[in-house]
């Protein structure tokens, strides 16, 4: 049995080892992943931790998920652009410009789901952040339910190309799926993901009562936070 170390999320450890695995080789395009309950047995985690790093494989495009079969290796070559592994002050640089793309791209799509959302959306929005609450609540990183809660935001836009725009950046808009942000700040981690959470619920209100200017300036808020928390993690760094 492997265990895995506390020092990092328990999440991040296993995509680090199943993404190593891909990398090296050992996992080939087109190979089977080890089944959940061989990943819990492997690395002493939780079906929720397993759950969440395929998730995170798959939104990065390594992996695809056939339901009742499992998840299978799309590609072996991990070198691709936005996958770059660590916590450098160019890795942050780099998330820190990601997330300027996301103001451009997140604000507008924000204000057309308020417009275009239906009740199947609602749904999908209140799931994810309450799957969120849950994740935070048993100390997970809660990376899966925070990028189902972007996406179902694209998916309402009813633009089909902002879909396929979030779908094909993938992990990379979810700057904790890269590095781990909760360090650089004076809070615990779960203080840092419950006000994460909190911004989220204020894009969740003004989509709900389908206020079009407010969910613009929620997501802006959200994700100008997002970018202003890492550029004083960045200072501190440079200083």
């Amino acid at each position: 049995m492997t265990a895995l170390r506390q020092r990092e999320t328990l999440t991040s450890q296993l995509v680090k080892a199943l993404t190593e695995r891909i990398r090296s080789g050992q996992l080939k395009t087109g190979d089977r992943l080890p089944t959940e309950q061989e990943l819990i047995e492997e690395f002493a985690v939780s079906r929720t931790v397993v759950r969440e790093a395929i998730s995170s494989l798959r939104a990065a495009g390594l992996v695809a998920s056939q339901q009742g079969v499992g998840a299978f290796v799309l590609q072996s070559d991990t070198t691709q652009a936005f996958r770059i592994e660590g916590t450098s002050l160019n890795l942050i640089k780099d998330v820190i410009a990601v997330l300027e793309l996301r103001i451009a791209l997140e604000s507008d799509a924000a204000a057309l789901a308020a417009q275009r959302r239906n009740e199947t959306h609602i749904v999908k929005l209140r799931e994810a952040l309450d799957r969120m609450t849950a994740a935070i609540d048993a100390s997970q990183d809660a990376v899966s339910p925070d990028f189902d809660f972007h996406r179902t935001i694209a998916e309402a836009t009813g633009n089909s190309h902002f879909t396929h725009l979030f779908s094909y950046l993938g992990s990379l808009l979810i700057p904790r799926a890269r590095v781990q942000t909760s360090r650089y700040f004076q809070d615990d981690r779960s203080e840092y993901l419950r006000r994460v959470n909190r911004e989220h619920e204020d894009i969740y209100q003004a989509i709900l009562r389908q206020d079009s200017e407010m969910a613009r300036s929620a997501m802006r808020l959200h994700l100008s936070n997002s970018r202003e928390r890492l550029r004083q993690a960045m200072a501190a760094g440079e200083s």
